[in-house]
């Protein structure tokens, strides 16, 4: 958890307040000057009314440049970032026809998949060939190949259960499986930083949701006891079912689940256990397998298993593995499963391919060497970055390292002269993060070399003296105070 230091916490408040009350002060003579003029409603109310929209005008649409890049090649380890330009202060942007080459460390390319691939390349072609880029079907009609149903094996015994079920985005699989699993009179326990899919599909449920601390093992126990002595709302019956929702690595924070704990938590008061593992699956463990093989977790103590095939393997989609009673279920009453054109072939090909290499099945160990790679470029870079001074979030192992920036003007700036020097990244900001907690998110890929990891280096820490993000001392610094106090004793 990130403990913000009060005078940080002063500034980047008063910086927020300025930001809010000069762009309130706009607003007013903005309605000055404009009374008079017809806004063509014709008695319909604005759609776009609000904080929101004041935050999107006054706020975001002055950074803008810095979330959207378009890029002009594939998201390995350097990509061709298009260049764009605006002739009214960010409101709108345009493309040039130019492009800078940058170091890609924003992309979810985890194990290097996203580029072109000896083994996976050639079946995705030729998959396309034979079977188009769509079905243009759903997956109960006319749109379910063998692909499909190989990957679906496939999934289940990568993970270790005994069934699996697709889909062609990973956001929906969380949102339109949730509401499928639990209803009205059952209960959701959400980690309080689980990713928006989960928040929007446990809403959609209307099931009752209740939130525990932030990977906090033991306050969930505090509300799962509350809870089941409780009962539900008014009636105080027992709930019909209780599920507890956890991620793997929380995508924001790059920490590691509690898994173990929280598993005996639900063991004992016998609630299921579903677990997101969009970032962990392919990038941790020993052979990929996640945060259950890196945690020593038996996947069978886990209910619903769920992941992406966004990150680590290159392509589109998500997947639920479960006991083959629960996928029964999702394949006849899931509405993403019954209504939505399934995932596409090529893409479908890529997951095999992809999983296929990192099991070893392509003849060769480059599954094995990516593994290994992306650990060690992992915790490297982590390392390296603490030792600069920067307050870098999550665990060791992880793939996503955020480094808080907490300041607005620190967003735009750390952005865009990472990018003029030829580094892009990613910066995340309210709503995606609590207001006072911005921060750049670094992700690492099996794809980078040493020599990529130390020009990253070397180009944030310049950046990050300039911008003022080094908010601990420097290792070198630390070793000379630790001397002069012995000295001193």
């Amino acid at each position: 958890m990130v403990r913000l230091p009060y005078v940080t916490a002063l500034t980047t408040l008063f910086s927020y307040g300025l930001l809010f009350a000069f762009g309130q002060l706009r607003d007013f003579f903005r309605k000055i000057l404009d009374v008079g003029k017809s806004n063509n409603l014709k008695g319909y109310a604005p759609i776009c009314l609000g904080l929101e929209d004041f935050y999107t005008r006054r706020l975001y649409l002055r950074i803008q440049d810095c979330f959207g890049r378009p890029i002009a090649s594939a998201p390995d380890a350097w990509f061709d970032v298009v260049e764009r330009y605006s002739n009214d202060s960010n409101k709108t942007l345009h493309c040039t026809t130019k492009t800078s080459k940058c170091l890609n460390l924003g992309s979810y390319n985890y194990l290097g998949f996203a580029a072109a691939d000896e083994y996976c390349t050639p079946h995705v072609i030729q998959s396309l060939k034979k079977y188009s880029a769509s079905t243009c079907s759903v997956r109960v009609d006319g749109g379910n190949t063998k692909l499909h149903m190989e990957l679906e094996e496939l999934v289940a015994r990568f993970v270790g259960k005994p069934a699996a079920i697709i889909f062609g985005m990973g956001y929906v699989t969380n949102s339109a499986i949730i509401p499928a699993l639990v209803g009205k009179g059952g209960l959701i326990i959400s980690d309080s930083l689980n990713h928006n899919s989960i928040v929007n599909g446990a809403r959609g449920s209307g099931a009752s949701v209740q939130v525990f601390q932030h990977n906090n093992p033991a306050q969930l126990e505090d509300v799962l006891r509350e809870q089941i002595a409780a009962g539900q709302h008014r009636t105080h019956r027992p709930w019909k079912k209780i599920i507890v929702i956890v991620e793997g690595i929380y995508s924001m924070e790059g920490e590691l689940c509690k898994l173990p704990e929280i598993i005996a938590v639900c063991k004992k008061y016998k609630a299921y256990t579903y677990l997101d593992e969009a970032h962990s699956i392919g990038a941790v463990g020993k052979t990929g397998r996640g945060v259950c093989e890196l945690l020593g977790v038996d996947p069978a103590n886990i209910d619903i298993m769920m992941g992406t095939f966004t990150k680590s393997f290159g392509s589109c989609g998500g997947y639920i593995a479960a006991s083959k009673e629960i996928i029964r279920h999702l394949k006849r009453t899931c509405p993403a499963h019954i209504y939505a054109t399934s995932m596409s072939p090529p893409a479908v090909q890529q997951v095999i391919s992809a999983i296929k290499v990192v099991l070893g099945e392509d003849g060769s160990n480059r599954g094995a060497k990516k593994l290994a790679q992306i650990r060690e470029n992992s915790n490297f870079f982590r390392s390296e970055l603490q030792k600069m001074g920067f307050e870098v979030l999550g665990d060791d192992d992880s793939p996503v390292m955020p480094i808080m920036l907490y300041n607005p003007a620190k967003i735009p700036a750390f952005s865009r002269e990472c990018l003029r020097q030829h580094v892009a990244v990613v910066t995340v900001a309210f709503p995606a993060t609590p207001l006072l907690l911005a921060r750049a998110r670094i992700c690492i890929s099996a794809s980078h070399s040493r020599e990529d990891l130390i020009k990253g280096l070397e180009v944030i820490s310049k950046v990050g003296d300039l911008v003022g993000i080094k908010y601990f001392p420097v290792e070198h610094e630390k070793s000379a105070s630790s001397e002069k106090l012995k000295k001193l004793q």
